[in-house]
């Protein structure tokens, strides 16, 4: 699990720019008697992905290495996989216990889209499960704590890293990634279904016939939020995943808000849309898209949009340092009254944002 350990293919990142994010070492720390909480609580839900591990899972461990092991849990639920991914994740247990750090491992049957199965409640409960350590303890964690969920996605520390920096540079609440996928020679944004902009439309327009021709035009109908896309600046959203997010945990130890599905009378949609729906109703509605984080889902496919749009440490050398007012989100504190609502393609329409609460 050594980052630079080159003796399995993957995806090659930049030296890590300790000073930019020495800070995070000690934000928020706390202590109970005399034992550290953890305020760092990664989360996966991890099927099949065996050849990606090396540069997932050692990216993690480099980002647990540098926030302080002892400030930091793993926990992952892992299903139905293989592919010797189990294995893997099974005998980590050494690995990240040896370094100080805490490692919760668990495996699920639970199958998305199994019949007599609804998928989004599905796919929420394996969200829960990797959150349940937090969720059952809540007092061995910091109130303050950084949730950082990850997908199977080909990440560098620098994005790891990047992603709680903004969370706490911005005040905000909640920080997604950019995620892409190849469905040709040109990369298209992925996470379509699940995202949405300020204007409570989608990241981009879907006809009912649904083809992707207008994937290109990022934001068509926001042109403050496409501006700040294009110059790699922050910018609010109504809600994300993109592969990556870093929240606060305080409405999860709470026990206002878990994973769920749609309600009878509400929008079929993905359980982390209605994740930011319901931080919008509980009062943690400043959630962001950082553009300089760009992630894919397997190494090939990273290496390419790295290529394409950069390394994190590409666009803060260019860009300077966060003393630059203009980086700073100028956040909505209420939510866009209508929120589109998209459970097919061919079944598109506004919804209040806050139907069925």
């Amino acid at each position: 699990m050594n980052a630079e350990d080159n003796s399995f293919p993957r995806l090659e990142c930049p030296a890590l720019d300790t000073y930019r994010y020495e800070y995070l070492r000690t934000i928020n720390t706390s202590t109970s008697g005399s034992r550290t909480l953890p305020t760092y609580f990664f989360a996966l839900d991890l099927h099949q992905c065996a050849n990606l591990l090396p540069r997932l899972i050692g990216s993690i461990v480099e980002s647990m290495r540098f926030l302080g092991p002892e400030n930091c849990a793993l926990s992952i639920v892992e299903g139905r996989s293989d592919d010797g991914t189990f294995e893997i994740l099974k005998v980590l247990r050494a690995e990240i216990e040896g370094i100080g750090a805490t490692y919760f491992f668990n495996s699920s049957d639970l199958e998305p889209g199994a019949p007599n199965q609804d998928r989004i409640w599905t796919l929420a409960e394996l969200r829960n499960q990797a959150l349940e350590p937090l969720i059952r303890r809540p007092d061995r964690y910091s109130p303050d704590t950084t949730i950082v969920f990850l997908n199977d996605v080909s990440i560098c520390t620098q994005d790891i890293l990047e992603l709680v920096h903004q969370r706490f540079y911005q005040k905000a609440d909640m920080t997604c990634a950019m995620d892409w996928v190849y469905v040709g020679q040109d990369p298209t944004f992925y996470d379509v279904w699940i995202a949405r902009g300020m204007t409570g439309d989608s990241f981009f327009n879907i006809p009912e016939d649904g083809n992707w021709n207008s994937a290109w035009n990022l934001f068509w109908n926001d042109p403050k939020a496409q501006e700040l896309l294009y110059a790699h600046k922050p910018f609010q959203v109504f809600s994300c995943w993109n592969g990556a997010t870093a929240f606060t945990a305080r409405p999860i130890l709470e026990q206002k808000i878990r994973f769920r599905g749609p309600t009878k009378n509400e929008c079929y949609q993905g359980e982390p849309k209605l994740f930011c729906k319901d931080m919008w109703h509980w009062g943690y509605g400043k959630i962001a898209v950082v553009p300089t984080i760009n992630l894919e889902y397997s190494d090939d496919a990273a290496r390419k949009i790295k290529a394409l749009r950069g390394y994190v440490s590409d666009w803060v050398n260019k860009d300077g340092d966060d003393d630059d007012p203009s980086m700073l989100i100028e956040w909505q504190t209420s939510p866009p009254a209508l929120v589109k609502c998209m459970p097919s393609y061919s079944d598109q329409s506004w919804r209040a944002w806050d139907e069925a609460l």
